[in-house]
């Protein structure tokens, strides 16, 4: 049975470094705290498990971790849930504002444009990537309904290979508990809003339902949305606590309209206005999640856990970028099934303070259809693309923490991953074989020292991978020979303090170089990529935490990244010792928060970025810099009803987010973010 219980933050839970996994769950609320032993960082309540057992905790992968609380986000005024990664250190926002296609993030130097998708996206430890590694499927989850996120940076992971060239995240939803909760907002820009989560848990079943309907009218004109996401979670465990056994199943569908790009003049004259051109450019989107999750312990030192999944994607979208272009249908159909397994030996060994051995195999199968058409008002008149590819992975792990004493950690880990699939051109009835990429070997080694209760020293190095998406990733003429994958090598060091009960935090440095980096060709008819050739990209993390008394919290992100071609691949011969675009210098977060009194609080945040170059040569000028403020406060009418009001974007700075397209419209293109916003919300929960 689920209970709560304070802990002070003098005395950081050993708690808080495992998952919610099979039995004894209960709920700390840990405010800024971690492990001395760790390097993880944590803003807000997360859910935690008593018992020592179950996977490795994240907080084992000792790289750069953040977990972020669900009653920190529950109440965030977002339209879309990547915008909750705004509190997080370290993570660069990347605003599209074009309907479903809303935005992204993105991490360690690699930006959100969708050329280089470098984060793995896993929803209650189920992958959720779309094919060319962008993040369609967050969608579906809604912000009452999340637990927790966890935030892995760097290459020192082992769990994972697709997609997780800079880290990782895990949204880990509600699963457990017994409670009502349901939020209704509204605001500006016609935002209306409604969030029902509802838990219910006996000896034996937990049962948890979930229901969000959103519909506004948008910042700028022609911007309308309607999303729905429904999900229901069971599961099931014996009275002897053997196993546990469970059930998830998600659905979403959204509709919006895509207001367009507009040019320099225009975007800062007219920030809400549309283009004519654009008046039926739309998506619709609708996604389906299955997966069932296994847990047991099969002896007191070696526990199982398993997962098997099915995910559905099918995404329609209608966009013309400038005027002198024809509009295009957008389709892509995906079904991705898969298991994954993981296998955690923890012995006594008399001459070490601890040990745990962890080995896992994973497959993730993929069969996708990426379609094209030129269109009039969404009319077909001509098919431009018919791609139909499978895209397998079969990887295994293992890694191994050795703790000679309760002050050092050692952690060596491999993994192995086998790509394998095939692709047919519909429209010339053409298949090829995928690239022959071989094994794709990434050892990793990551290494934390505690010599003191303040502080926590710890380095790691580790490989990760990249190869081509869509048809990048097949030997499509004229490219007959097998390429080989992008091998990125990464290693950070820092040190993680809590020098004293109300301050903890993180400095680091990090560096990432990859062999022979791709880039994906997002306006090319046939979805071909760029060889950007030979890159590095290195920075440093600052986070600060407060608690200076019990009313009062406080935070502080600031990370500054640099990205460089070192040699130049064939694509763009001449950007050699140029940045890669779309990755900001700085990128920051803060804010505090503070109880008035009893019943009502204040918060106020911070968040921000620098400029950033538009393409590899570096010749289009730099774009993109803000800085928002954004002021929030609660008052809680009774027990168990709130109501907060909270203002994004108080000054009314103009932002936004500008690309350039090489082989189209001759000058930058300018998508304008909302202007000042108001919104009001009222919050049960009991």
């Amino acid at each position: 049975m689920a209970f709560q219980r304070n802990l002070h933050p003098a005395r950081p839970a050993r708690a808080c470094t495992t998952c919610l996994l099979l039995t004894g769950a209960f709920t700390c609320a840990h405010a800024f705290a971690g492990n001395a032993q760790d390097s993880t960082l944590t803003l807000g309540t997360v859910t935690v498990n008593s018992a020592q057992a179950g996977p490795l905790s994240t907080s084992s992968v000792l790289s750069s971790v953040d977990i972020l609380g669900g009653d920190v986000v529950e109440k965030m005024p977002v339209t879309y849930s990547w915008e909750l990664f705004s509190r997080l250190p370290g993570v660069e926002l990347t605003e599209f504002n074009q309907g479903t296609t809303s935005g992204k993030i993105s991490f360690r130097g690699f930006n959100g444009e969708g050329e280089v998708n470098a984060v793995k996206l896993l929803i209650d430890g189920i992958p959720s990537n779309s094919n060319d590694g962008n993040m369609p499927f967050m969608d579906m989850v809604f912000p009452l309904d999340i637990d927790s996120i966890e935030v892995v940076r760097g290459t020192s992971d082992p769990r994972y290979g697709l997609d997780n060239i800079a880290g990782n995240v895990n949204i880990n939803t509600r699963i457990g508990g017994d409670y009502t909760k349901a939020r209704v907002r509204y605001g500006s820009y016609g935002t209306r809003e409604t969030q029902l989560a509802k838990g219910i848990e006996s000896a034996n079943w937990t049962q948890n339902y979930f229901l969000a309907y959103q519909k506004a009218d948008g910042y700028r004109d022609h911007a309308d949305q309607d999303r729905v996401s429904v999900a229901g979670k069971w599961f099931y465990t014996p009275d002897d606590a053997a196993y546990r056994l469970g059930l998830i199943l998600r659905h979403y569908e959204g509709q919006a309209d895509e207001p367009g790009y507009l040019t320099g003049a225009n975007a800062h004259s007219h920030p809400t206005m549309t283009n004519s051109y654009n008046d039926s450019d739309q998506g619709t989107r609708r996604m389906n999640s299955a997966s069932l999750h296994f847990d047991t312990d099969l002896a007191d030192d070696l526990s199982l856990a398993a997962k098997a999944y099915l995910n559905t994607f099918d995404d329609r979208r209608w966009t013309r970028y400038w005027s002198s272009s024809t509009q295009q249908e957008r389709d892509a159909y995906e079904t991705q099934y898969g298991a994954m397994t993981t296998l955690t030996w923890r012995p006594q060994v008399d001459v070490l303070h601890a040990l745990a051995v962890e080995g896992g195999v994973d497959v993730q199968r993929q069969q996708n259809v990426s379609e094209r058409y030129s269109t009039v008002e969404r009319l077909r008149s001509a098919q431009t693309r018919d791609q139909h590819f499978d895209f397998n992975t079969l990887g295994a792990y293992v890694q191994t923490v050795i703790e000679p004493t309760d002050s050092l950690k050692i952690i060596p880990a491999y993994r192995v991953d086998k790509l394998s699939g095939d692709y047919t051109d519909e429209l010339t009835g053409h298949s090829y074989a995928m690239n022959d990429y071989g094994l794709i070997k990434q050892p990793k080694l990551s290494v934390v020292y505690s010599p003191w209760s303040v502080a926590s020293l710890y380095a790691n190095w580790g490989r990760t991978f990249q190869v081509g998406t869509g048809s990048s990733s097949y030997k499509v003429p004229p490219q007959t020979s097998d390429l080989a994958p992008s091998i990125n090598d990464g290693w950070e060091t820092g040190v993680k303090f809590t020098p004293t009960a109300w301050l903890d935090g993180r400095i680091a440095y990090w560096q990432q170089e990859a062999s022979g980096e791709v880039s994906r060709r997002l306006n090319d008819p046939s979805g071909a990529s760029d060889n950007i050739g030979e890159t590095r990209r290195w920075g440093y993390d600052l986070q600060l935490n407060l608690h200076p008394g019990e009313r009062t919290q406080a935070w502080l992100a600031y990370s500054w990244q640099y990205s460089k071609i070192l040699k130049a691949g064939s694509t763009y011969p001449d950007s050699q010792g140029n940045e890669i675009d779309h990755v900001p210098h700085h990128v920051y977060n803060a804010g505090a928060s503070y109880q008035l009194t009893p019943a009502l609080s204040v918060n106020g945040w911070v968040n921000g970025q620098s400029d950033y170059y538009l393409e590899d040569d570096n010749r289009q000028g730099k774009f993109g810099g803000y800085v928002l403020l954004n002021l929030g406060a609660t008052y809680k009418l009774s027990e168990h009803l709130s109501v907060d009001v909270q203002v994004k974007n108080l000054a009314n700075r103009y932002y936004e987010y500008v690309w350039y397209d090489p082989d189209g419209a001759q000058a930058p293109l300018h998508s304008p973010g909302d202007g000042r916003a108001l919104y009001t919300g009222l919050t049960l929960d009991f």
